[in-house]
C-alpha cells in the first residue's frame, strides 16, 4: 500500500510558534502521517508519523476557540478554523492514530516474539490465502442456500400449475360428461408448509469480517464512528454500541463506489424519495474491499483515486497464488527430506542449492505448513464441488423458469377461451 496516499485534506490554520501568528492551509492524512502545507508558499510546515502522536485533543481558550490539538513527542500542534467541522476531523484522525498504534504494537510484539525467516513469511502468506478461500466459501455457501430456496419455490410454482391445469380442463369439460366431478372429488395433495429457512439462516449466519469504520450520512458535518459488519447476504452499519444503523441486503445494494483504499460508499436508490446512501472510512478498509469485491462484483466501482488500489492488486493474484503453493510444497520438501534421492546426486545438488537460497526452515514451521496447506487443499475441494454444485441448480433453474413461462402461457390461451 502506498504511504503517500492522501486520505483526506482539511483547510484550516496553523499556529506558528516561532512567528507567533496563524497561517492557513491545508491539514493532510496519509495513512501513516499528518502533514500541514501552507497556501501561500506551498511550505511544509508540518510532518511527522502518526506513531509519533502522544494525544490529540479537542481545546479552546479566550484566545483560540474550538481548536484541535496535537501532542508530537514534547511538541504541541494548534490547528483551528477547521472545516467542515473541528468533531469531523478530531474523529478521523484519532481513529486512524489508533488504529496505527494497534497495528504497530501488534508488528511489535510479532517481531519480538518470532524471528523473520522464510518459514514465518510463507506461514503468514498462506494464513493469508487461507482466510480470503474461507470467506469465499462462506458466500458460496450462502448463495447455496438461495438456490435452494428457489428451486423450493419454483416446486411450489408447479404444484400450484398442477392444481390450475386440473381446474382449467374440470370447466372445459362439457357438463355431461361424466367423469368430469372426479377430477374435484380427487384429494389433493396437502404440502407440509416451508419454515422460514432464509430468516433462520441470517439468525445463524457467521460474520465474514468486522472493522471500525467512521460513518458519514448525507452531510460531512454528521460523522460518527462505529463499525462495519459483512455478512454472505450483505452488509450491516452499527453504532459504537453495537446499534444497527442500517443493514444492506445484497440485492437492496444499488452501487458501492471505492473512492480510496480506505473510503467507500454504498448507495441504494429509491424513487420517489431520496437514496439511501453511507460513506465509510477506515484504516482496515483494504481488508474489507476484496470480501466486497467478490460479494458485489457487477455493482462495485473503484474511482480514479482508488484505480491503482485495484490495479495492484489483482494483477498478481494468480501468479502469486501459484507462486505461494509451489515454493510452499517445493521449500518443504527439501528441508524434511533433503537428502532424498529425488533425482540422483543432480536432485540432492538442486535442493541443497535451494536450501541455500532459501533459509532454511525448523520442523515445527514445517509441520504448522503442512497442516495450511492440507486445509486450503480441503477448502479448494470444496469450493469447487460447491461450485459445480450450483453450476447445475442454476441450469435447473433455468428450465424450470422456461417450463413454468411456457405452462402459463398454454394456460392463458386456455383461460381466454373460456371467457
Amino acid at each position: 500500500m502506498n504511504e503517500d496516499i492522501r486520505i483526506h485534506s482539511w483547510p484550516c490554520s496553523y499556529y506558528m510558534d516561532t512567528s507567533k501568528q496563524w497561517v492557513s492551509g491545508r491539514l493532510s492524512l496519509t495513512p501513516v502521517a499528518i502533514k500541514f502545507t501552507a497556501d501561500k508558499t506551498g511550505e511544509l510546515l508540518v510532518n511527522f508519523h502518526l506513531s509519533c502522536i502522544s494525544e490529540i485533543k479537542k481545546e479552546s481558550s479566550n484566545l483560540i476557540f474550538s481548536s484541535l490539538t496535537i501532542l508530537e513527542k514534547n511538541t504541541k500542534h494548534w490547528f483551528s478554523s477547521l472545516r467542515p467541522s473541528r468533531n469531523v476531523v478530531f474523529n478521523i484522525l484519532e481513529h486512524f492514530w489508533r488504529e496505527q498504534l494497534l497495528s504497530s504494537q501488534g508488528a511489535g510484539a510479532e517481531a519480538s516474539a518470532l524471528q523473520s525467516t522464510k518459514g514465518k513469511e510463507l506461514t503468514g502468506l498462506l494464513t493469508g490465502s487461507q482466510k480470503r478461500l474461507e470467506d469465499t466459501a462462506k458466500v458460496l455457501h450462502y448463495q447455496g442456500e438461495q438456490f435452494d430456496n428457489i428451486m423450493k419455490g419454483l416446486n411450489k410454482i408447479e404444484g400450484d400449475m398442477d392444481v390450475a391445469d386440473r381446474l382449467l380442463t374440470e370447466l372445459e369439460s362439457p357438463s355431461w360428461w361424466p367423469f368430469s366431478s372426479k377430477l374435484w372429488k380427487a384429494p389433493l395433495e396437502l404440502k407440509p408448509k416451508e419454515t422460514a429457512t432464509v430468516s433462520d439462516s441470517k439468525n445463524q449466519e457467521g460474520i465474514i469480517i468486522r472493522i471500525p469504520v467512521i460513518i458519514t450520512h448525507r452531510t460531512d458535518s454528521n460523522v460518527k464512528p462505529g463499525k462495519l459488519t459483512l455478512f454472505a447476504s450483505g452488509l450491516e452499519i452499527s453504532d459504537c454500541n453495537s446499534q444497527v444503523i442500517h443493514r444492506f441486503e445484497s440485492k437492496d445494494v444499488d452501487d458501492i463506489r471505492v473512492h480510496t483504499p480506505y473510503e467507500i460508499s454504498v448507495r441504494q436508490r429509491f424513487i420517489g424519495k431520496p437514496d439511501t446512501s453511507y460513506r465509510l472510512l477506515s484504516a482496515k478498509m483494504p481488508e474489507a474491499i476484496p470480501v466486497l469485491e467478490m460479494q458485489f462484483s457487477k455493482k462495485i466501482q473503484f474511482l480514479e483515486d482508488a484505480l491503482g488500489f485495484a490495479g495492484a492488486r489483482k494483477s498478481p493474484q494468480v501468479d502469486m497464488g501459484t507462486s505461494i503453493w509451489q515454493a510452499a510444497t517445493g521449500l518443504l520438501g527439501g528441508v524434511v527430506q533433503p537428502s532424498s534421492p529425488l533425482g540422483g546426486k543432480e536432485g540432492v545438488d538442486n535442493d541443497q542449492v535451494q536450501l541455500q537460497k532459501h533459509e532454511k526452515i525448523s520442523q515445527e514451521e514445517a509441520k504448522e505448513l503442512r497442516q495450511i496447506l492440507k486445509k486450503l487443499k480441503g477448502l479448494a475441494l470444496e469450493t469447487e464441488a460447491e461450485l459445480e454444485r450450483q453450476d447445475e441448480a442454476l441450469d435447473s433453474i433455468t428450465t424450470s423458469v422456461d417450463r413454468a413461462t411456457l405452462n402459463i402461457d398454454k394456460q392463458n390461451r386456455r383461460i381466454k377461451k373460456l371467457t
